[in-house]
């Protein structure tokens, strides 16, 4: 029998192989770690920072699939350059498996400098968050 950290692996590199959209520029997915699975029907707000106003605007809002992923963020058509927000909506994800948790949402704060592909994912447990620059 393979162990549950396995299986995490196993989702993890599926996920990150298939995540990435020509069309889009920027894809994140959630793990949710604490299962072992992708976390599906999260809503996921993008934001950018609008250096001139010092505020940040909303760009757009998506729903992760049944693979806990959203491939399309920023059409590749245009450039993308700036700093950006994804805001990790986790409070009814958690509610809806009766869970207690620590983050009713997560911000997760980076920037895009080039025209490259950014994959900005998150593993997720009920007390506990990590992202990294995924590819």
């Amino acid at each position: 029998m393979k162990s549950p950290f396995y299986a995490i692996l196993l989702t993890l590199f599926s996920v990150i192989a298939s995540a990435q959209n020509k069309d889009f520029q920027l894809s994140t997915h959630i793990l949710d770690v604490s299962k072992g699975i992708p976390a599906p029907d999260v809503i996921i707000r993008l934001e950018k920072f609008n250096q001139h106003s010092k505020l940040w605007v909303y760009v757009d809002e998506k729903i992760t699939d049944s693979n806990g992923r959203v491939s399309n963020f920023l059409p590749s058509s245009h450039p993308n350059t700036g700093i950006y927000k994804l805001i990790f909506l986790t409070s009814d994800y958690f509610k809806k498996s009766k869970t207690d948790s620590f983050y009713p949402f997560i911000e997760v704060v980076f920037e895009i400098k080039d025209q490259n592909h950014y994959h900005v994912p998150i593993t997720l447990s009920p007390y506990g968050y990590s992202t990294y620059r995924g590819s």
